[in-house]
């Protein structure tokens, strides 16, 4: 598909949740995937370089494509389990070959008396173990590619629908009365479990609600409201008032979902900088080389105040010349944005000045992506001399973006120092 055929498609797309595909010339699905924001999704598969942006698997998906085609749906919550059920129909070629099967992620419900609602890897679910403990399935939903954001899903899902995942329930033996309140577990204290533990949910009910979870990944939002709502007539007719305002908020809850802290608001952060950003993620970028050689770019991660080191990425540049800072930097960001499974920053640290900051914020607004950019401008010793940047995005945040900063420019020389030796050994 050229750019100039998606510029014609470009104004029919959404600027709402929900799947795009990409499709080949006989309609064959190539690629599924979710978005915030589908026409700002879309838009930055056309943005750019393409094969500096994407993997090689997806630049010739994208090269393939004939048209491109989305569902919309009223929140990213439903984009998430439509994108699921949809690859799991399709199994399109670029979507089970970007992650090997068994590294994708699963919900599964257990077949128990009392099930459990757990997420598991592919190969938790080829086994049928998870940490030693062997189970049968009920369902199972997947596969999952965003494994943060299915995490942060499930926490959406279980304050809507408590559910069982660890705890044992209450088997009444040898006992008349139900477990005290001190006995419940951690969760059923806080609200995320019914009470399956200290026997304050009965059999029926508990399976009541896990019917509702399994309406809801099914995709059936419009029938499990109508199911709620009979239940809901049905306990007031009885009297049962206290079960029918409990069900009367998860009917309102499953028709707000936009406002309900939705999961992850991946690319469209408040301009209004940081400081009404739910995440603390802050990634910073850093570039080295000797006289133009050996040129590499790295990413570091600070999160919760803290140096993320799992997620410390490093690139070798293979567009900028040597010593285009600038341009390596955008060529690092640029590959950066395009790893759909990678949790987006909330705050993006550059080594430098306005040159630096104006390439990255042109950029982020070119992918219709809004995240605040700020630079560390360093003296002649290479010493942070100040920080620069919208004030309200940095104040109260120094020390981690000079944390963040620090630390790229360490892995960047550590990285370029290696990626010498190894040259100069050949």
């Amino acid at each position: 598909m050229t750019l100039e055929q998606f510029k014609k498609k470009m104004k029919k797309i959404p600027d709402a949740p929900g799947v795009y595909f990409f499709l080949a010339k006989n309609k064959k699905i190539l690629y599924i995937g979710k978005a915030t924001s589908l026409r700002d999704r879309v838009r930055s598969y056309f943005a750019g370089d393409l094969g500096a942006v994407r993997s090689p698997l997806i630049t010739k998906m994208v090269e393939r494509a004939a048209s491109i085609d989305w569902r919309q749906t009223d929140s990213v919550l439903e984009a998430l389990i439509l994108e699921a059920n949809l690859i799991k129909t399709y199994k399109p070629k670029a979507n089970t070959d970007l992650k090997d099967d068994k590294s994708f992620n699963y919900v599964v419900i257990t077949k128990e008396e009392y099930p459990r609602v757990l997420v598991v890897r592919g190969r938790e679910l080829t086994s049928h173990k998870l940490k030693g403990d062997t189970f049968l399935l009920a369902h199972v939903f997947g596969p999952f590619p965003h494994g943060l954001q299915l995490q942060q899903a499930m926490k959406l899902i279980r304050k809507i629908f408590p559910y069982r995942d660890k705890c044992v329930p209450f088997s009444g033996k040898g006992t008349l009365m139900p477990r005290t309140a001190a006995k419940r577990c951690f969760n059923a204290q806080i609200g995320l479990c019914p009470g399956v533990c200290s026997g304050e949910s009965s059999k029926e009910k508990y399976r009541r609600t896990v019917r509702h979870i399994v309406l809801l990944f099914k995709g059936k939002k419009k029938e499990l409201i109508k199911e709620l709502a009979r239940e809901m007539r049905r306990a007031a007719k009885e009297e049962n008032f206290e079960e029918a305002k409990r069900l009367r908020g998860q009917v309102f809850a499953l028709g707000h979902i936009q406002d309900v802290s939705l999961i992850k608001d991946e690319y469209r952060s408040p301009s209004t900088g940081l400081g009404a950003i739910r995440s603390t993620r802050i990634e910073a970028y850093d570039v080295a080389h000797l006289r133009g050689g050996s040129n590499v770019g790295v990413m570091t991660v600070v999160e919760d105040d803290v140096a993320n080191k799992n997620e410390y990425r490093k690139f070798i540049i293979r567009i900028a010349k040597g010593g285009d800072d600038v341009g390596a930097l955008k060529e690092i960001l640029n590959r950066r944005l395009g790893h759909d499974e990678w949790p987006m920053p909330r705050l993006i640290v550059v080594d430098g000045a306005s040159a630096q900051i104006n390439a990255a914020e042109k950029l982020l607004e070119s992918l219709g992506i809004k995240i605040p950019v700020v630079g560390v401008v360093k003296d002649e010793k290479h010493r942070p001399r100040e920080i620069r940047g919208n004030r309200e995005v940095i104040k109260d945040r120094e020390r981690n973006i000079l944390l963040a900063n620090a630390e790229a420019h360490r892995f960047a020389i550590g990285y370029h120092r290696k990626k010498l030796r190894k040259n100069l050994s050949v």
